[in-house]
């Protein structure tokens, strides 16, 4: 199936964009290529995640959400309780709820923002 378009980049609101791009750099080993106070961006060359900054923003939480849920990311790791010590180490916050903590672990960046880190297929 042809589209009429491609992925550009996702980009997400923040209130320190600087911070997200260098949690994200250090999560995914991707480089920051771009940072200011009102714009941040990280790319491994062909994907970019871009951070806005957003007066007044504060993240959704999980899983008692203060503002509506946009969207969360899901990472594939090939270990889930080294990747969640890293990612922990790095920054992130783990909420008590896990609803499959066996395939997946739900996070939170810096921002507030959920992400999951999920077991690889197969691994």
């Amino acid at each position: 199936m042809s589209g009429i378009a491609t992925l550009a980049m996702i980009n997400l609101d923040a209130a320190d964009p600087a911070a997200l791009a260098s949690f994200y750099s250090r999560l995914l080993g991707w480089e920051v290529v771009h940072s200011a106070d009102d714009y941040a961006m990280v790319s491994d060359g062909a994907t970019s995640l871009g951070f806005g900054r957003v007066p007044g923003y504060a993240g959704p939480g999980w899983p008692e959400e203060t503002a509506p849920k946009r969207y969360h990311l899901d990472f594939y790791v090939d270990d889930l309780d080294k990747a969640e010590e890293q990612a922990l180490a790095l920054g992130a916050a783990k909420p008590a709820e896990q609803p499959e903590p066996q395939r997946w672990r739900v996070l939170l960046d810096p921002g507030g923002h959920p992400f999951d880190l999920c077991a690889r297929p197969g691994g």
